[in-house]
């Protein structure tokens, strides 16, 4: 889902935790070794994948890294991302490749009408932190206007496609009146807004605010907070989200809570902080670079920072709407029970664990 060139830092990166993956389907995976930390015990390794992962959306799990926190709080975790035109890191997850994927709660909706008992842990944005950016000669202003137009997303399938699907089917536009293209993100939809290629891409920050830098296109449909995304699709929309086979989250609770403990930590820490302050604790290869500078990636994550949860808990009415969404696009969710596809318990935990306040109205079974 949400795929990106990756940079040499982040393919080396891929390129580790895909020599290590052949254990990590086993019984010594992610913690499979998940030992006591303390009294001479060995660390848990949890082999996680994120979709994108020098995308704004995703910085939480990258910057849990670099803030020193998965470590502080007992856990060895090997960050990769998926590769464009490669296996989606939900997918790499529910097969077995890695442990846990950092992709979109929805995942856990397509597994499991599916009959794939995927489960998210811990929540960490309500909103897709998405952007419908349209060249200046399209003339889009909304949904309605999607009628004959070319609209990019990262990849065909994926949760920008069903993103847009869903906004054009609100509006009464049938899905073969627009055509979809595969975009990705950064140069590849600048690119495809510039020749014309695609009239609109939906995109996230860094490549929002490159966009809007180069006056290629403007932000025709605000998805990057919760007052936008419930204003477009009708409720609080949950995005980033880390997931996991509820067998194997069954079998590993310890390194789970450890991993739950680390992110929530990251997001009360991202709540209190400037996009200066975060910007200063990423690699600099995913704030500066031949797409984005420093100014425009403080100035972007400013303006979207309020998509991530201060405390990791699933809210309310979120997972209710995006049932509603997948049902509306076809998706035979009949089987799918709500409160089976997430569960607040680690990030309740979390939050006890250092005192942290929680804001957030958390979802109960119905959602």
């Amino acid at each position: 889902m949400l795929k990106q060139a990756l940079t040499m830092t982040a393919i080396g990166a891929l390129a580790l935790a895909t020599a290590a993956c052949g254990s990590s389907g086993g019984g010594n995976s992610a913690g499979g070794s998940s030992a006591a930390t303390g009294g001479g015990g060995s660390m848990p390794t949890v082999k996680m994948m994120v979709g994108g992962i020098d995308k704004q959306i995703y910085l939480p799990y990258q910057l849990a890294q670099d803030l020193g926190f998965y470590k502080k709080y007992g856990v060895k975790v090997e960050l990769s991302t998926e590769q464009n035109g490669g296996v989606g890191a939900e997918e790499a997850m529910a097969s077995g490749q890695v442990d846990m994927a950092g992709a979109w709660y929805i995942h856990t909706i397509d597994f499991q009408s599916k009959g794939k008992d995927v489960i998210g842990v811990v929540q960490l944005s309500g909103a897709p932190g998405e952007r419908e950016m349209c060249n200046t000669k399209s003339g889009v202003h909304s949904a309605a206007d999607f009628k004959g137009k070319t609209l990019g997303v990262t990849d065909l399938g994926s949760g920008t496609d069903e993103l847009t699907q869903f906004m054009a089917h609100q509006k009464g536009v049938a899905h073969n009146q627009y055509k979809t293209l595969a975009v990705h993100a950064g140069a590849t939809a600048i690119a495809a807004l510039q020749r014309n290629t695609a009239q609109c891409v939906m995109t996230t920050q860094p490549t929002v605010g490159a966009i809007e830098a180069k006056h290629v296109g403007y932000s025709a449909i605000d998805l990057a907070s919760t007052k936008g995304a419930t204003a477009a699709l009708g409720g609080a929309w949950p995005a980033a989200s880390v997931l996991a086979n509820a067998s194997w989250v069954n079998s590993h609770k310890d390194a789970v809570q450890k991993v739950v403990d680390a992110l929530v930590a990251t997001m009360h820490w991202i709540n209190t902080h400037s996009a200066a302050d975060i910007a200063a604790k990423m690699p600099q290869q995913y704030v500066s670079n031949s797409t984005i500078s420093k100014a425009q990636y403080v100035s972007g994550l400013t303006t979207d920072k309020g998509q991530f949860l201060p405390d990791g808990i699933m809210p309310a009415g979120g997972p209710k709407t995006i049932y509603a969404m997948e049902k509306g696009l076809g998706v035979d969710v009949g089987k799918v029970k709500i409160a089976d596809t997430f569960t607040n318990e680690y990030a309740i935990k979390a939050n006890k664990l250092e005192g942290f306040k929680t804001t957030t109205t958390p979802a109960g079974a119905a959602g």
